[in-house]
């Protein structure tokens, strides 16, 4: 396995070439914001960039990191070890259809899922780019079964996911009683398409949600102070 290191802030992290991160990923992590005394599971963590986030500053008490793909749970290894993490920070190699993690005992979970149903695009893409990105091995609907199932009674679901899709999530949130509270759009420039969708449920909550202003990347040819302070 080929590996790659990038540098942030005080944090080493290790990728390969199929075990990557983008812009939504932190977009995610400055949303959720855990409390140092969570313990939270990032579901289909990929190399562990949200968890490896969450650490920073002030990291939760615990935090599970849970794919089904061994290279990138060994990547996450990696990442943890070097940086002194291996007591917060716990790779979960495993199916999250049939997860190891006590139920009902996380405070917060948070999930960048794969966005696209299956066979759209796939000639592109390896075989882990396409499970990382395609519903293959997960639906969304495993996704946030497994949600519930790790929840404490009013814990946090935060999810990112694309716009078109939002309609799926939020009637597959509550199905499984995960209410929709939150919701910011994202997108490049005031006034286009947005491309991402951020989204904070609640389990057991009452309905009523909120639209949050949209978070806009850049200002002209300037990254937006909102975008800037997801990187800092």
């Amino acid at each position: 396995m080929e590996t790659e290191k990038f540098a942030l802030s005080d944090l080493s992290i290790t990728v390969s070439a199929d075990h990557r991160f983008g812009t939504d990923a932190f977009l995610l992590a400055g949303f959720a914001k855990p409390k140092r005394k969570d313990t939270v599971c990032d579901l289909c963590t990929g190399c562990g960039i949200i968890p490896l986030l969450f650490c920073k500053k002030e990291p939760p008490k615990k935090i599970y990191a849970v794919d089904i793909q061994e290279e990138a749970i060994e990547l996450l290894k990696i990442s943890a070890g070097e940086n002194g993490l291996d007591e917060i920070i716990e790779p979960v190699l495993c199916d999250l259809k049939a997860l190891t993690i006590p139920r009902e005992s996380v405070d917060m979970v948070t999930v960048n899922p794969p966005y696209y149903l299956p066979k759209a695009g796939l000639e592109r893409l390896s075989r882990a780019q396409a499970v990382a990105r395609h519903e293959l091995l997960c639906s969304l609907d495993d996704v946030v079964k497994a949600a519930d199932y790790l929840l404490k009674y009013g814990g946090t679901l935060k999810m990112c996911h694309i716009p078109e899709r939002l309609a799926d999530v939020i009637c597959t949130m509550r199905k499984y009683r995960i209410e929709p509270k939150v919701i910011t759009l994202v997108q490049n420039k005031e006034g286009e398409k947005p491309w991402l969708a951020l989204i904070s449920g609640k389990k057991g909550g009452k309905a009523g949600l909120e639209i949050t202003k949209p978070l806009n990347m850049r200002n002209g040819n300037e990254y937006t102070k909102e975008l800037l302070s997801a990187y800092e």
